[in-house]
């Protein structure tokens, strides 16, 4: 029922930042237009507001006219930045459940696993968001798609494996 209300009610979520303590850009996905340069300006300025925040203070920064709501999880803090009167919870409910996907897909996902994988975690976020806005609310129906995206990647790589083994013959 939470979420339903999130999808309604929620406007726009303009970029989403996954970043280590280390102040290493581990994921980024844009929903509204910036330069390559104001991209990494942001980057920058961000890693260097959420990362000297003391863990006592609460997880909203405002920033240049916008909202940005982020929550740290072991060593990466998800960042998500919205319009000024947007509902902080509602996003903050949305990087719960996005932390989740990824825990019941990689089972306790860790840095290692979106450094390594990052082709997954961009797809779980395009499987939850669209354009900024929440599309699938369900985790099964998320881990679902996932699993027939994967069964289809593994069919192709058969595939490939078995032309390659055929050509392969071919030429000896």
């Amino acid at each position: 029922m939470l979420m339903m209300m999130i999808a309604t009610s929620l406007r726009f979520i303009h970029f989403v930042l996954l970043i280590s303590r280390q102040g290493k850009v581990r994921l980024t996905k844009w929903y509204s237009p910036y330069s390559q340069k104001e991209r990494s300006k942001v980057i920058r300025e961000l890693s260097g507001v959420i990362l000297t925040r003391g863990p006592k203070l609460c997880n909203f920064v405002e920033w240049r006219g916008l909202k940005v709501v982020y929550k740290r999880y072991a060593s990466l803090y998800f960042c998500m930045c919205i319009d000024q009167d947007d509902n902080e919870l509602e996003v903050l409910e949305i990087i719960h459940h996005y932390v989740e996907i990824l825990d019941r897909y990689f089972g306790s996902v860790c840095e290692l696993d979106l450094i390594f994988n990052f082709h997954k975690a961009y797809y779980i976020l395009d499987e939850l968001l669209i354009a900024g806005e929440l599309q699938e609310s369900s985790k099964k129906t998320v881990a679902r798609l996932i699993a027939a995206q994967d069964s289809l990647v593994e069919t192709a790589k058969e595939q490939a494996s078995s032309i390659s083994n055929i050509i392969a013959q071919a030429t000896k």
